[in-house]
């Protein structure tokens, strides 16, 4: 089974979810979000296709990762490899994070009829959903682009048939203490 990828994976990213992380970005996605920071990522014919069993050789390869992220792109429209590789890194000890631009509404409404989709989202830890909105675009939100967007506890929501948002991640993040120009200018930057 191969996939298609726009980039080779990224290693000890820290923005892409919680603790350090492999990143998978997937090639492909009609949503077309305004403002999408990965436009080159749109296309279904761009990219490269990969072998997922060498995937997973260099997944097993790469040492000190909490875990992986899907992105892309959106890794929902290749939900087999997708799967595969969320499935496998699970059995690994890796946690999965995967963004989509779905809504997990859509997607439960989905998977009740595609097998391959329920497997990848019965192995994935944490769904970033939604479309990215730039009119509601903040840098102080926490692991998303956008306020529409959620950060949710994929399995809970499974089990409760209902996004179930984590809750660490719905405040938005204050800068106050770097604002301060008294601060910088007593040369405090903590």
């Amino acid at each position: 089974m191969k996939i298609r990828l726009a980039a080779e994976i990224q290693t000890d990213s820290i923005v892409d979810g919680e603790g350090i992380r492999t990143v998978i970005w997937t090639q492909g996605c009609s949503h077309n979000c305004k403002g999408c920071h990965n436009p080159e990522t749109h296309s279904f014919e761009d990219g490269f296709l990969v072998d997922v069993e060498d995937l997973k050789k260099q997944i097993l390869s790469i040492k000190n990762q909490d875990g992986i992220t899907l992105s892309g792109g959106d890794p929902m429209f290749q939900p087999e490899a997708s799967g595969e590789i969320a499935k496998f890194c699970k059995k690994n000890g890796l946690n999965v994070w995967c963004y989509t631009g779905f809504t997990f509404e859509e997607l439960l409404k989905t998977s009740e009829t595609n097998v391959k989709l329920r497997t990848l989202l019965e192995n994935i830890d944490v769904l970033v959903d939604g479309k990215f909105i730039l009119e509601e675009k903040s840098l102080n939100l926490y692991f998303k682009g956008s306020k529409n967007q959620r950060v949710l506890d994929m399995q809970e929501s499974l089990k409760q048939k209902k996004a179930v948002e984590i809750e660490k991640y719905k405040s938005v993040r204050t800068f106050e203490k770097y604002n301060n120009l008294q601060n910088i200018d007593k040369g405090i930057f903590i």
